[in-house]
């Protein structure tokens, strides 16, 4: 069996690692120790976690963890947001030149990810925008913990008929989660408990269908186990 750990930018990744990948991915023989949130500075031997805003740290992190686990069985990942991105990132100042190819652009970065990491067991991964993208896959999930929201939910639907969920644009009033709490402001202070129920309510495979990107990822992560060397 395949060992993972999974790097989470924040409690909303990691709670739907934990609730949702851990037991899938279970079923196909590789078993992803709790999600770790990754680390944004280390301040007198205190490592600080969550958030994924600055790359040197999280970086470090990811090879401490590649240095204590030297076995061919265990893998190592990420869920962390294209939006946002650390501006350090490497490759961040070459991708510019596919940002209108945001599917290109974001696996250019993952490919530099990699390179700079340099473990072929290190399997990176950045969301196509962010986390909230997987919402839209079915915006009618909304309907099931807000009420008398038919008409906020028809808004949302309007965006996901005109663009699948990962090329929602990752403007600072456009991101997918700004136009979820443009229309449900409660959602910003209930994100970790409302996203990853809103996730499960949509199911894993309606996501992935909607979701290439994080759909080819999730396919790498499942035969991990027949790449053990």
């Amino acid at each position: 069996m395949a060992r993972l750990y999974l790097f989470a930018e924040g409690q909303t990744e990691q709670t739907f690692a934990d609730n949702i990948l851990k037991p899938h991915l279970a079923q196909h023989g590789v078993f992803m120790h709790n999600p770790v949130l990754i680390a944004h500075a280390k301040k007198k031997g205190t490592v600080h976690r969550g958030g994924g805003r600055k790359y040197q740290p999280m970086k470090d992190d990811i090879l401490r963890f590649i240095k204590q686990e030297k076995g061919s069985d265990v893998f190592f990942t990420t869920m962390i947001d294209l939006y946002a991105i650390a501006p350090e990132f490497p490759g961040l100042s070459e991708a510019e030149k596919l940002r209108s190819h945001p599917a290109q652009r974001v696996e250019f970065l993952e490919q530099s990810f990699a390179a700079d990491v340099n473990d072929r067991r290190f399997i990176p991964y950045i969301q196509l925008h962010e986390y909230e993208a997987y919402l839209f896959a079915d915006p009618t999930c909304f309907e099931f913990l807000y009420d008398n929201c038919s008409e906020k939910v028809a808004s949302l639907l309007g965006i996901a008929d005109r663009e699948t969920p990962e090329l929602i644009n990752d403007g600072p009033d456009t991101a997918p989660s700004k136009r979820i709490i443009a229309q449900f402001p409660a959602y910003e202070r209930a994100k970790v408990a409302d996203g990853v129920q809103l996730a499960e309510l949509i199911g894993l495979q309606a996501i992935r269908s909607k979701c290439p990107h994080f759909n080819g990822w999730l396919t790498q992560l499942e035969s991990l186990d027949e790449e053990i060397c």
